[in-house]
């Protein structure tokens, strides 16, 4: 049976180095769960795959990763994560974005201290975010949280390239260490769009609304980077008092994305108004694609209100009366 599945799997790798056509979605799915014996066919032929073949494989991986939650390309991306190409390194990373194996920290942190491509050391520091929130949760050890939380930090107060600083900054916003309030506060300081918006994609992830008053201002920010950041954070915030901001700036939102950032905020942050805001959003649609989008929007504001309902019946009655 083994030989039989080696076999098969041969026949992916054969396409893959032929090079000459596009790989199809069936050869794709191939990659998924790979068991022993097709990984060893992989390791054996990856040397002779060409940089861009293994580019465009990657690449065709995220996007079926994207579209099907039932694959899963966590062993093909282990395998291939110390590969020469930082480009497929950084792939490798994406796709390892669902895993939360603990035993991968070490290599994520090596690759953050000493991958020589910065652009793959800033996919690294994106990468270790997930372990920073696990940290938080208590579902890793404490020594692998501290492990996780001192290289973020040491990089984050590096002179790396801006882009590694700022991604090590946006993973530390799930930590409730003080010195990262600290970093963000600098961060939010400076003049820079772009460690502005860091600083308020890392108060988003902070859950702590010490951060509303400079959050709200920032909703209708003249700059487009840092005005995404601002109503990505209130909706992770949960901030009610960005509701009415986050409707007056749908009025005239030309960007597209800043726009469906405010409606999903929205659905984050509930209200009666919002719910008929979405409804009549959604009696208007034309797109299916845009339908789809208002339709999870409205699934989540019913989770929010849900939560918002099961905090309201935990409330200590004696509370009341107090």
């Amino acid at each position: 049976m083994m030989n039989e599945t080696k076999s098969l799997f041969q026949k992916v790798i054969d396409e893959l180095l032929d090079g000459t056509k596009d790989l199809p979605r069936r050869s794709l799915q191939q990659f998924s769960d790979l068991d022993p014996a097709s990984l060893e066919v992989l390791l054996e032929a990856w040397p002779r795959v060409k940089p861009q073949r293994k580019q465009a494989l990657i690449s065709g991986l995220q996007s079926l990763s994207e579209a099907d939650t039932l694959v899963c390309f966590d062993d093909f991306a282990r395998a291939v994560i110390t590969d020469p190409d930082g480009r497929v390194r950084s792939g490798a990373l994406r796709l390892l974005d669902e895993c939360d194996d603990a035993k991968l920290i070490p290599t994520f942190i090596g690759i953050l201290t000493k991958d020589p491509d910065a652009a793959t050391r800033a996919e690294a520091a994106t990468s270790l975010g997930k372990y920073v929130e696990l940290g938080e949760l208590e579902e890793i050890p404490e020594k692998a949280r501290l492990a996780v939380e001192a290289a973020l930090l040491e990089k984050a107060n590096s002179e790396d390239q801006p882009a590694v600083r700022r991604n090590a900054l946006e993973a530390l916003g799930f930590s409730s260490r003080p010195e990262v309030a600290t970093l963000i506060e600098s961060a939010f300081r400076r003049e820079s769009p772009e460690w502005q918006a860091s600083a308020l994609f890392a108060m988003g992830r902070s859950s702590d609304d010490r951060w509303e008053e400079l959050v709200l201002p920032r909703i209708m920010d003249e700059d487009p980077l840092v005005r995404l950041a601002a109503v990505e954070a209130s909706g992770e915030l949960a901030l009610a008092s960005a509701r009415a901001v986050l409707l007056k700036l749908l009025e005239d939102e030309e960007e597209d994305d800043i726009a469906s950032a405010a409606i999903w905020s929205l659905s984050q942050i509930g209200g009666e108004d919002v719910r008929v805001y979405l409804e009549n959003l959604l009696d208007v649609a034309e797109d299916d694609e845009q339908v789809g989008f208002l339709e999870d929007a409205l699934d989540n504001l019913a989770f929010t209100e849900d939560l918002d309902h099961f905090d309201l019946l935990s409330l200590d009655p004696g509370d009341k009366e107090e």
